[in-house]
């Protein structure tokens, strides 16, 4: 691929065509085939569009019992 054909769609604005699974930045027709039916990948992989990072679980260690 060479970097006259490369893209860069952010992530808030990336949508997928349902019907051609091509992406865009259209929200209301794909560009490729101009269906309607277009899904939010940045609601689909769950972003922030802050950049507040998920909190992570906190685990604690105990020693284990000898039997």
């Amino acid at each position: 691929m060479t970097s006259l054909t490369m893209e860069h769609i952010p992530l808030r604005s990336a949508y997928l065509c349902q019907d051609c699974d091509c992406v865009g930045n259209c929200a209301t027709q794909c560009p490729a085939c101009a269906s309607a039916a277009l899904l939010s990948l940045a609601v689909v992989l769950n972003r922030d569009e802050r950049g507040v990072a998920i909190p992570m679980a906190e685990f604690a260690f105990a020693p284990q019992m000898a039997a």
